[in-house]
């Protein structure tokens, strides 16, 4: 990055905010220096957690890296019946949100899970969540999406389906249980990432992030 002793670089722990750095030695794999200016504290985001289902790599990608610009504060992937992706780099999905993070200078980076199975996940969903799922079938069925995040606030999470869509077993299960919420994501049938993304959007903006 070219960097030059007496530069100021700024820098995020992901616990405390943001703070300069004054360069004092640049090596080539090292830089040292004295943290000077304590600018930012960690921000507050509100408590929403996505559960996109596992895409193909590079669409899987992009929700990592816009949720994390929307300020999701938890991605868990989700495995479905119908995905066609099975296993995520974690460290590869890490990078993502880092980079992502310093694009759009948050200081509070989304925890991402380890992709877990439908089942599981229901299992151990908590008490205290809405869990909305974006069933892209329910049609009428299903109250849409702006006026379910406003009446359920935080805390809060989506569930996304994958490329095939959820399949009838899933529907059944999801809608067996207490804390999940089917809703309409519009008249149109979005592709994961984009229904993942602009959900997001949708609750941020309904939240106050925005």
């Amino acid at each position: 990055m070219r960097v030059k002793n007496g530069d100021a670089i700024i820098l995020c722990d992901n616990q405390t905010g943001e703070w300069v750095l004054r360069v004092e030695s640049v090596g080539k794999r090292t830089i040292e220096g004295i943290v000077s200016d304590h600018l930012r504290d960690r921000e507050d985001v509100p408590d929403f957690w996505l559960c996109p289902a596992l895409l193909k790599k590079d669409r899987f990608d992009l929700v990592l890296e816009k949720a994390t610009e929307l300020g999701v504060g938890e991605i868990n992937p989700v495995l479905m019946r119908r995905c066609v992706a099975d296993k995520l780099n974690a460290d590869r999905a890490n990078t993502i949100v880092t980079e992502a993070a310093e694009q759009c200078a948050r200081t509070a980076l989304p925890a991402v899970a380890a992709p877990q199975k439908l089942e599981t996940l229901l299992a151990e969903w908590p008490n205290d969540r809405t869990l909305f799922f974006a069933d892209e079938t329910a049609g009428k069925l299903a109250e849409p999406a702006e006026s379910a995040f406003a009446a359920a606030g935080a805390p809060a999470a989506l569930l996304v389906g994958p490329e095939g869509g959820f399949d009838d077993a899933e529907r059944e299960m999801l809608r067996a249980h207490a804390k999940v919420k089917p809703i309409t994501l519009g008249p149109r049938i979005l592709r994961g990432e984009t229904a993942a993304i602009a959900a997001s959007a949708l609750w941020m903006a309904i939240a106050g992030d925005w």
